[in-house]
């Protein structure tokens, strides 16, 4: 083997390397080495059930008809498109008590767009939410987690708070409420395991389009919070980690 041909197949393995550790911290969802982002605090009893790609009118008033009878509140990162269809639904979940994100305007995957339509569009989803609620929104979370430097520049620029998770629901695939409470409950022990909170990505909406079928992620919330009623396990909503110094 020729010096030049080793040399070749090292830089080609370290270009391989990069690309993966690239692909690795825009997509990964605990990954911090394009930045910090807010996952979950240091207390193993807190749960935060968060809610991606609603206001969906096929689910996210039955959601919240569970969550009201359990007492709990949850967090959701509604689309600016759907939320401008649908801002009574939007209006519903603030008015009990959740905590209202961005996941803006029309989900893209934020990592490989400019940073100019990354500032249209968390902009233009943060003015879509405020003018139906009168609150600023404060928390964001980039659709399917995609993000590098420059989306959380962008971000708190925007004085939005970055937010990813560490347990998933899997429940944008159809496989039924028994798999998706196991992923959460599994994802809870893991996370006990190792002295940490649990953020749940569920989803109450589709990216795709309004009328998602999530009736099963909303048997499974109904399920979950059954098995936990009595016990230790207290669900908040993301900012109490803020609140708590975790970013």
């Amino acid at each position: 083997m020729t010096p030049v041909f080793v040399e070749g197949a090292v830089a080609t393995a370290a270009l391989g390397l990069a690309a993966g550790g690239c692909a690795y911290a825009s997509l990964w969802p605990t990954s911090q080495i394009f930045g910090r982002t807010l996952i979950a605090g240091d207390d193993p009893s807190q749960v935060a059930l968060t809610f991606d790609d609603g206001p969906n009118d096929a689910a996210t008033p039955e959601l919240l008809e569970v969550l009201a009878r359990h007492g709990v509140r949850a967090t959701f990162f509604a689309i600016g498109d759907f939320a401008r269809a649908r801002p009574e639904i939007v209006r519903q979940v603030v008015a009990a008590g959740h905590l209202l994100g961005n996941h803006t305007m029309d989900h893209p995957r934020l990592s490989t767009q400019t940073a100019a339509r990354v500032r249209r569009e968390l902009a233009e989803c943060n003015a879509a939410l405020e003018e139906i609620t009168g609150a600023a929104v404060k928390f964001f979370r980039p659709p399917y987690g995609a993000r590098r430097p420059a989306v959380l520049r962008v971000a708190r620029e925007l004085g939005l708070v970055p937010v990813l998770w560490n347990v998933t629901g899997h429940d944008w695939e159809p496989i039924g409420v028994e798999r998706i409470l196991g992923n959460l409950e599994s994802g809870i022990a893991r996370n006990r395991r190792r002295g940490r909170g649990s953020n749940l990505l569920l989803h109450d909406g589709g990216h795709r389009g309004m009328g998602a079928a999530r009736m099963d992620t909303v048997r499974a919330v109904d399920r979950l919070l059954t098995a936990h009623r009595g016990t230790a396990t207290r669900f908040v909503t993301v900012d109490a980690w803020v609140m708590a110094g975790e970013l």
